[in-house]
């Protein structure tokens, strides 16, 4: 009977073990995707996100396969696959928000098992930059006047996302509060190895360009401009002038900022324009870290917790040139995604910590118990218990690792007088010159995407009156 024991035991252990390296995460599911989006392969990536997020369905990783799916397609220059997915995101998202009652419940079963077994529900800038790409995605169909809720949308989820935070940080403080190993858990943060082995975590979110908390400068540099081009009044003007003015406060000093600013207080703005915006590289992803945790069960051979840490991709075209008739300029920066990315990340890890402690000790706890109860019986059945709650908690140590990745690095601009024979031409260091034939606008808006050093431009136009 006990070998049998022993044996069944032996199979748990081997079981979970293989369950947890074969179960694929949103992450190494979107890997092959990811690698085509790098090369440039901006169709092949679309279609096969498109494809998961219509698999998918309304399932815990709706939302981020959306998003992929959905700027994927805007770049690859299907609009209407790009404006179904965004549909398809907002909508699980506000799905979310209306159930945001019952999140303890689901944060208590992930206790035994790991965050990335929630749902995706979307981060802050996630939801930002939703709409701000719904708002470009407008503006490229030549709908102008209808761009304009989805730009006030973007603004304002900046304004909520603050109170948001604020909420999800009291829900975590809360369930900490609640928690009945919270004892436990506040020794295993006060280790001395485990506060070093922390600080490799978060040791590579210094050194950036402090934004205010949520502030995405790109998004306030287009409600900017789009306020300074379709104001219907005074009001919308000076809405105009003080987005502008916000987004040379918080990005430094750009010379084209400075010119639309300066125009929006004179109440001048620009005639006959090119406004050049260029996407470049990949925005941080999220890898994973292991890290044993302290706690002192002698029952029980394996405390550790997975964490997630951000990933900087440093291959990316550092500025675009512009030429326009006798005009040269080099695009400068507006916003930094990967700082915004940074910033939420810091401001989430107090949150992440907390749930990523509870986690380890809640398992911890369940197999001291089970190892106990198996060692009463016997030695071996105790060691084969061992063995198997050892590769249970392996198997479940697993880090939420999904982004968007599909999302710039920087957002940077220029903007030229537009040329009588309406060209332009844009190029990067390493790649061929790209002649733009510009669009009818008065105001013309020209997209470039790049998403590392040497790769392909590719560019879609709008108008902005």
């Amino acid at each position: 009977m006990r070998k049998q024991q022993m044996m069944q035991m032996a199979g748990v252990a081997l079981g979970v073990t293989l369950l947890g390296s074969g179960c694929q995460t949103y992450t190494s599911q979107a890997k092959a995707m990811r690698a085509d989006w790098v090369a440039g392969q901006v169709t092949n990536a679309a279609t096969a996100f498109s494809k998961e997020a219509d698999n998918c369905g309304d399932d815990k990783d709706a939302i981020v396969w959306n998003l992929e799916a959905a700027l994927s397609q805007r770049v690859a220059g299907n609009l209407p696959e790009s404006n179904r997915h965004f549909d398809k995101a907002v909508q699980r998202i506000d799905v979310y928000e209306q159930q945001a009652k019952t999140k303890v419940g689901r944060e208590a079963m992930a206790l035994m098992s790991n965050q990335q077994n929630l749902p995706y529900e979307g981060r802050s800038y996630d939801k930002i930059m939703l709409h701000t790409y719904q708002a470009l995605n407008i503006l490229t169909q030549g709908e102008v006047d209808k761009a304009r809720p989805e730009i006030i949308r973007a603004y304002q989820y900046q304004q909520d996302a603050v109170e948001e935070n604020a909420r999800r940080i009291e829900r975590a403080q809360e369930e900490e509060k609640a928690n009945k190993d919270r004892a436990t858990a506040e020794k295993a943060k006060a280790d001395p190895k485990f506060r070093s082995d922390l600080a490799g975590v978060t040791n590579n979110l210094e050194g950036f360009q402090c934004y205010a908390d949520y502030v995405n400068p790109f998004t306030v540099y287009l409600d900017g401009i789009y306020f300074l081009h379709n104001g219907a009044g005074g009001s919308d003007l000076e809405r105009a002038r003080k987005s502008l003015q916000r987004v040379q406060e918080v990005a430094g000093s750009n010379k084209f900022v400075q010119a639309d600013l300066q125009a929006a207080g004179n109440g001048t703005p620009p005639a006959k324009c090119t406004y050049v915006i260029f996407e470049t590289g990949q925005a941080a992803s999220l890898d994973q870290v292991r890290i044993d945790v302290p706690i002192i069960i002698t029952k029980v051979s394996y405390v550790g917790v997975a964490f997630p840490k951000l990933a900087f991709h440093n291959s990316y075209a550092p500025e675009l040139l512009v030429c326009a008739g006798g005009v040269q300029e080099r695009t400068l920066r507006v916003a930094s995604m990967d700082a915004v990315i940074a910033r939420e990340f810091q401001n989430e890890w107090p949150v992440i910590l907390t749930k990523a402690i509870a986690s380890a000790v809640a398992k911890g706890v369940a197999a001291y118990a089970a190892n106990a109860v198996a060692e009463k019986q016997s030695e071996a059945l105790g060691w084969a218990s061992k063995l198997a709650t050892a590769a249970t908690q392996y198997a479940l140590n697993i880090a939420d690792t999904r982004s968007w990745t599909t999302l710039p690095k920087e957002y940077q601009v220029a903007c030229v007088p537009t040329p009588d024979e309406r060209k332009i031409t844009v190029s990067v260091a390493g790649v061929a010159p790209v002649d733009v034939a510009l669009g009818d606008g008065v105001v013309n808006v020209v997209y470039v995407r790049s998403m590392t050093s040497g790769g392909p431009l590719l560019i879609s136009q709008s108008k902005l009156k």
